[in-house]
């Protein structure tokens, strides 16, 4: 029997669009110390004092335009690719959530049923944020010391800047460039300014200066740098002139600082600095989901063709793309072969 098995692990969505699911779900993923890092007394009194009174059922007419017949598109999306992925390799596949369900420690347990004692476990995010990739270890963590000590876990780090993700992302992008744009906008998921430098043990980082830089200590736990270099490297890969591209970070919340430039502002100004015709990618997601296909594909739509731009074409996650699952293999089989190596 194989004792080795992969949970791919992904954010989570409700169960379904009701409202109190909707509320269930939120309530789980915002008191989240990493999520929204204030102490748990003052975390209460935003989320379930403030925000869950009345974001719920705005989120919940949101998700309803983004369902499918088969249910939240993240959760459908991430199941496809598991079933993609067992074909490929002879080793059990198995999904969890960070928020929600199937549970990481549902992922786990399904694993474990199967006879499996080492798991490599996959956040599907390319960048390091505290929010992410750090919350879903720690939790996996957390379960694996309470229910299943004898269970060994190795961790897929940020793929960030990968040649295998780079080269992937680069040709899905480059396939579904429209011929005619005017500049190509990377739009990365937000996070507050002091995440960034609670999250370096280096104390290096300076958010004014050092994201552009070649190197800096900080660079493996900062996720703008890491945003940055995505980029770069994409544009690199397809040609293009830095001038047609643009960069920002979206979803903010509350009046904290988050790092800059913001997605929202950046669509009601561009059109009139003459960008009318606008191509939109997100590659801090590897599934769409609602950030994706309401936020950025229908609500920044909305903004753009309001502040003056005419056309504006939304370039999909990678999703369950062929390619993109062969990098999923690749990189999950390297920690695999770790186990070999201890």
């Amino acid at each position: 029997m194989n004792n080795k098995g992969i949970l791919l692990v992904n954010l989570g969505s409700p169960r379904s669009t009701s409202v109190n699911d909707v509320k269930e779900y939120l309530d789980e993923f915002l008191m989240d110390e990493r999520v929204i890092d204030y102490r748990w007394i003052f975390r209460a009194l935003l989320v379930q004092g403030i925000i869950l009174k009345t974001r719920p059922a705005k989120s919940a007419e949101a998700y309803k335009t983004v369902w499918t017949d088969e249910g939240s598109p993240l959760i459908v999306i991430t199941e496809k690719i598991q079933k993609k992925l067992q074909k490929l390799v002879d080793v059990p596949v198995e999904i969890g959530m960070r928020y929600a369900q199937p549970s990481i420690e549902t992922g786990i347990q399904k694993l474990v049923d199967q006879g499996v004692t080492e798991i490599v476990l996959f956040p599907l995010y390319p960048q390091y944020a505290m929010s992410t990739t750090e919350t879903v270890i720690e939790k996996a963590e957390e379960v694996r010391k309470k229910k299943f000590p004898k269970v060994k876990i190795n961790y897929i780090q940020p793929f960030y800047n990968r040649d295998i993700y780079i080269n992937c992302l680069a040709e899905s992008i480059k396939e579904k460039l429209p011929e005619n744009f005017d500049a190509l906008q990377f739009s990365y998921h937000g996070v507050p300014e002091r995440h960034i430098y609670k999250t370096d043990p280096t104390k290096t980082c300076n958010l004014n200066d050092c994201c552009s830089r070649e190197d800096n200590p900080s660079h493996q736990f900062c996720y703008r740098h890491q945003c940055y270099a995505t980029t770069q490297r994409v544009i690199e890969k397809l040609d293009l002139p830095k001038e047609k591209t643009i960069i920002s970070f979206q979803s903010r919340l509350g009046k904290d600082k988050w790092i800059e430039p913001y997605t929202d502002e950046t669509l009601e100004t561009i059109g009139k600095k003459g960008i009318k015709n606008l191509a939109i990618v997100c590659p801090a997601f590897v599934s769409d989901c609602l950030e994706t296909l309401e936020e950025i594909s229908v609500e920044g739509k909305e903004q753009f063709m309001h502040g003056g731009g005419e056309n504006f074409h939304y370039i999909p996650c990678l999703n369950d793309e062929d390619r993109w699952i062969d990098v999923v293999k690749i990189l999950c089989e390297e920690k695999l072969n770790d186990f070999y190596l201890v």
